[in-house]
């Protein structure tokens, strides 16, 4: 038995916050509905929670990294304030035309996290509403959900053919994997 843990790999914006455009204001994040019942819900089926997210408004110049760290605090904390605790949050602050290998789907971010937090890549779900986060599981072999808030539903024609399954929100997500592991 192995002494990794499974992870659910979960996108930020749109996903477990409302969509922005480059949100730079740690006041204008809002957790989706659904988002703490889904989130204990992969808690309880034993998954770490871990945050990926590409954030390219830093390359842009449009905020920067203290910015970035405020608006993760503000994540954490009403998250925290709903007995929800993430294991990390990792970011790719990149451009679109940096050569990395952490901007999703590319898969740095994932690996990294996994090496850092003990995480089993085998049995992980990368949940998220683009088809970069879709791509991003299929490339370390995750089962994966897109979910049709933020920009999930104007995805679902191209990710949602490449998903696993497709899900309303994130509650609807952990309940999928609730009835789909084992």
């Amino acid at each position: 038995m192995s002494s990794l843990r499974p992870v659910a790999f979960l996108d930020r914006d749109g996903t477990v916050n409302v969509e922005r455009n480059y949100l730079s204001d740690p006041d204008e994040v809002v957790l989706l509905p659904g988002v703490i019942d889904g989130l204990k819900r992969l808690r309880g089926l034993g998954y770490a929670l871990v945050v990926l997210t590409n954030q390219s408004g830093v390359a842009r110049g449009y905020f920067d990294e203290t910015r970035l760290a405020e608006i993760h605090d503000r994540l954490r904390s009403l998250l925290a304030a709903e007995a929800v605790i993430l294991d990390g949050i990792y970011v790719c602050p990149h451009g679109p035309d940096d050569a990395c290998d952490c901007r999703k789907p590319k898969a740095g971010l994932a690996r990294r996290a996994a090496a850092e937090l003990g995480l089993d890549l085998t049995r992980s779900v990368m949940i998220g509403d683009k088809i970069a986060d879709v791509g991003l599981g299929l490339e370390i072999g995750a089962r994966t959900v897109l979910v049709r808030t933020g920009h999930g539903v104007q995805e679902e024609g191209t990710a949602g053919r490449l998903a696993d399954h497709v899900a309303d929100d994130l509650a609807a997500a952990a309940l999928w994997l609730a009835e789909n592991t084992g």
